[in-house]
């Protein structure tokens, strides 16, 4: 008879306790009928009831709230955040950019400002700077979709108008950012 391996023998005590009949390990859904899945997820139409009230555009992936689309959209998603010394913006901020820029389009009196933000760190130059990038950045996404270059301006407030005060990577990340202010807009 061969001994067996001390790692064959370890393995099976752990598979065994593992697959136990231990209740925290597993949960048990009471349900009666047959179970019921969202048609979406099966590559079927979705019936409107099940459909959202408002298109949304998904979230960016460090947990950014998702961007509504409608006209409550408009006056809510003002904000395009930006990574750490950089000025690009993410494609999930294109959609709401490119509404905001139909909206403009279709409302020649409406004027906008666009104020460019740095997070506190770095000098104050250079967050002037970046921050004027920033703004320049979305101004041209929005020129790029339909608004009209009189509509649209910009200004950079650098590090001076924190939206968020702290020093940590939550606050950094907040003020990192560019806001679309409407100036006149008699249509909202």
């Amino acid at each position: 008879m061969r001994p067996i391996p001390l790692i064959l023998l370890l393995a099976s005590l752990l598979s065994a306790c593992a697959t136990g009949n231990d209740p925290s390990r597993s949960r048990q859904i009471a349900q009666s009928g047959a179970l019921k899945v969202h048609p979406g997820l099966l590559g079927q139409e979705v019936p409107s009831e099940l459909q959202p009230a408002t298109p949304v555009v998904a979230a960016a992936e460090t947990g950014e709230k998702p961007m509504r689309m409608d006209e409550e959209g408009l006056r809510t998603q003002r904000s395009v955040y930006f990574d750490l010394d950089q000025a690009a913006i993410k494609a999930d901020y294109d959609p709401i950019l490119q509404a905001h820029a139909r909206y403009l389009a279709s409302h020649p009196q409406t004027r906008v400002r666009i104020e460019g933000h740095a997070d506190e760190r770095g000098s104050s130059g250079y967050n002037e700077r970046l921050g004027l990038k920033r703004a320049q950045s979305v101004r041209a996404t929005l020129l790029g979709h339909g608004a009209g270059s009189t509509q649209v301006t910009v200004k950079t407030w650098g590090k001076r108008k924190p939206k968020l005060l702290g020093r940590n990577e939550e606050a950094w990340a907040e003020n990192r950012r560019a806001d679309v202010i409407y100036e006149q807009d008699a249509g909202k």
